[in-house]
């Protein structure tokens, strides 16, 4: 069933308003008609079932069916800090991040980075980063669409881990602990939230320098090893989001 995502002032007694680029995609690019059916996300986890009733010039009515609470999103809010990697790599990057379970996304720019964001040109990406987000959440069955912040820098983005209840600085130097080992003890203590924010940093292709690496210890990071292979920065994320899905969810 196709799958939108509304703010809620666009459901008003039990009639849900689809506008711009839904109501077009409905009406034009999937040529649906009154009577079917499609499924709507509210931002705040709710789904409604809908059928539609009415196409009209400028937007499409539907009538609503019933409600749930979504179901999809995982028992955590992960924010993957990602630095910048080459050419379209980032493109990947976030839809595999979206669809593993990422709730907010943060690009920035360390020491090894070999590309840069150009002065005045983060916003038009950002805009770009946020469409392939909103594309990754429909697909997978979101319940919510992730946010994409404004590019930073390393030292703006290892501060966040005074937010976080569990920071990982994903690292294949020294005085690093296994991911496998740090989930487990994390999850055994008793005040370890039930729907804990967990921050996840990526290197660029280089890696992180030893400064680096100190820095985000001192700021409460955690150094983790991803095991006895070396990732991708593309992949890096994806896996650790993974380990956390299968660790804080389906594991049980």
């Amino acid at each position: 069933m196709p799958r939108f995502f509304i703010q809620r002032a666009q459901i008003a007694d039990g009639v849900v308003t689809l506008l711009g680029d839904d109501a077009h995609h409905v009406s034009r690019s999937l040529r649906m008609a009154v009577g079917e059916r499609i499924t709507v996300c509210d931002m705040q986890k709710i789904e409604y079932e809908c059928e539609l009733t009415d196409f009209l010039p400028d937007r499409v009515l539907a009538k609503v069916l019933s409600s749930v609470a979504s179901e999809t999103e995982p028992p955590f809010h992960a924010h993957v800090f990602q630095a910048l990697p080459k050419g379209e790599k980032l493109d990947s990057v976030i839809q595999k991040a979206v669809e593993c379970g990422a709730s907010e996304l943060t690009v920035f720019e360390s020491e090894r980075c070999i590309a840069r964001i150009k002065e005045g040109n983060d916003t038009k990406k950002r805009e770009r980063w946020q469409r392939i987000v909103l594309e990754a959440a429909k697909q997978s069955g979101r319940g919510t669409v992730p946010t994409v912040h404004p590019t930073t820098d390393f030292t703006k983005a290892i501060h966040s881990a005074a937010d976080a209840d569990l920071a990982l600085f994903c690292y294949e130097g020294d005085g690093t602990r296994p991911l496998a080992e740090v989930l487990r003890e994390q999850t055994a203590l008793q005040d370890f939230p039930k729907h804990p924010r967990i921050s996840i940093m990526i290197g660029s292709e280089g890696g992180f320098s030893l400064k680096e690496a100190e820095r985000a210890r001192e700021e409460g990071w955690i150094p983790v090893g991803l095991g006895k292979r070396i990732l991708r920065t593309e992949t890096a994320a994806s896996f650790v989001l993974a380990c956390l899905v299968y660790e804080l969810e389906l594991k049980g």
